[in-house]
């Protein structure tokens, strides 16, 4: 990992084809690591910087079980509800509801498409705070979505990998669908 730094970078995304978004991430030992610590800072900066509702290490080429859940309307997302934006390390799924539902996905790392994702509608999630606390919460509807897609990405799945081709659309389309 990166030495850390005084203050947060805006760091390159992994683009699909990169071999990073294929590797299953390995677990974050020790989350009070001064590296640990300031890649979750240039994740907060890069995920909004972009646009997004959430980032997980590998797309910034570091192989983490880590990711930023950070929900809130913004040009990508018009609608998404607004959510603290929370760094969530070596996070599990426990459960899911037998209750699924088709959304809209895209990907910082899948630029310009956009998919129609089955996911649980409603999951038990378990995963460490940057400071090391141990949390265990319910999530639903799209902040569900945006867990289980980050999810996907720290066992080396993109949102691609879930999508019938036939329910892909381009980032143009998709805004013209939602409006």
């Amino acid at each position: 990992m990166e030495k850390t730094h005084d203050k947060p970078i805006l760091r390159q995304i992994a683009q699909l084809g990169q071999p990073v978004l294929r590797e299953p991430a390995r677990p974050v030992d020790d989350p009070a690591d001064p590296a640990v610590q300031a890649l979750i800072d240039d994740m907060l900066v890069t995920v909004s910087d972009a646009n997004g509702v959430g980032i997980a290490a590998p797309q910034v080429h570091e192989p983490l079980a880590l990711f930023i859940v950070a929900s809130r309307p913004n040009p990508r997302y018009p609608h998404a509800p607004v959510m603290a934006p929370t760094a969530m390390l070596n996070p599990e799924i426990v459960w899911g509801s037998d209750e699924t539902e088709k959304g809209w996905e895209g990907c910082l790392s899948v630029p310009g498409l956009r998919g129609l994702v089955s996911r649980h509608r409603k999951i038990g999630v378990r995963y460490l705070t940057r400071a090391g606390e141990l949390r265990e919460e319910e999530y639903t509807d799209f902040i569900a979505r945006i867990f289980q897609h980050e999810f996907d990405h720290i066992r080396g799945l993109v949102f691609v990998d879930r999508v019938d081709t036939r329910d892909l659309v381009s980032e143009k389309e998709y805004l013209r669908i939602i409006a």
